[in-house]
């Protein structure tokens, strides 16, 4: 794997500077937040487009039914909080004002995951993607750095469906250093391999890349697939992986329960039963600590998907 020279950014950094970018460019939109918006980025609309942004304050439901109403007068909207309040504070109002009307708008789900750290297991969302891909009509997207981020938001103002773009609080190394690849509904390969296939999706995406590096060093050949896409499921791929590689290890920064591998889990056990194994958070909630520090306690780390390798070619 090459080392990336550009610097590590968060994706949540991507947030503000695409807003302001499709404002620019003439797109219809605005912008709503739910008093954090110094965290989510969308301040920098307000300071470019006043006209354009409101603050809710801390009132994750009510912004969801406004963000409906807006929509209906054909708007493009997008809605920012964090992962932990929005779905968590607001799921019934994205069920019925959003999901199910399939209102044009674009849920922003900062600091996602336990890597939000210190903050704690209150702040901490491992259940978001898994409520998120329950509900139908929902756009479900999981970038892996801040190019990627950018081009999934800006890629959703040309989409008239709800999307639910889930960002991080940790600053990540660029994956994507001569621009981004991202497509809805298409994993991305960003490594061929013939004897099993690693599918990760968020911040996991650069550790399992440096864990096809060890692999490879083992003599076991490593596929490694960007499934940045949640919903819907590029089913393609993950049956030619199967096909062609015979084994598979989902990475994500979830609950092992509901996200990216009970997603491949499920297509997998419909059309190609194939050796499986998954790398996340094992059904337990976080707790307060430094965000690198809680990634190796709960077990998101290279050496893991190393591990869970091994144990799915010993399978094959």
């Amino acid at each position: 794997m090459t080392t990336s020279t550009a610097l590590p950014a968060a994706t949540r950094e991507a947030y503000g500077p695409a807003l302001v970018k499709l404002a620019e460019a003439g797109h219809d939109i605005v912008a709503l937040d739910a008093d954090l918006s110094a965290s989510t980025g969308g301040n920098k609309l307000a300071a470019s487009f006043p006209d354009r942004w409101f603050t809710v304050g801390a009132a994750e439901a009510n912004m969801i039914s406004i963000a409906a109403g807006l929509a209906s007068t054909g708007k493009t909207v997008f809605a920012a909080s964090f992962a932990v309040f929005m779905p968590g504070h607001c799921f019934d109002q994205i069920r019925v004002h959003i999901a199910q009307q399939r209102m044009n708008v674009k849920l922003i789900a900062s600091h996602g995951g336990i890597s939000v750290g210190e903050d704690g297991a209150s702040a901490q969302a491992i259940e978001d993607l898994a409520l998120m891909t329950s509900l139908p009509a929902m756009n479900v997207v999981v970038p892996c750095d801040v190019v990627e981020a950018d081009a999934m938001i800006r890629q959703s103002a040309e989409d008239n469906e709800p999307w639910y773009i889930r960002l991080g609080r940790p600053k990540l190394p660029v994956v994507y250093t001569n621009g981004p690849s991202f497509r809805l509904g298409q994993a991305h390969q960003l490594r061929d391999g013939a004897d099993l296939t690693l599918i990760a999706c968020g911040l996991m995406v650069e550790p399992t890349l440096r864990a096809a590096d060890s692999l490879a060093a083992e003599g076991i050949s490593a596929r490694v697939l960007n499934m940045s896409t949640l919903k819907p499921l590029d089913d393609d791929a993950i049956i030619h992986a199967a096909d062609e590689t015979g084994a598979i290890v989902c990475v994500e920064e979830h609950n092992v329960i509901g996200g990216l591998g009970s997603a491949v889990a499920r297509m997998l056990a419909l059309h190609r039963p194939t050796p499986m194994e998954q790398v996340g958070i094992n059904d337990s909630f976080g707790q307060s600590g430094p965000w690198q520090a809680l990634l190796d306690k709960y077990g998101l780390t290279s050496a893991s998907v190393v591990a869970a390798a091994r144990r799915a070619v010993a399978r094959k």
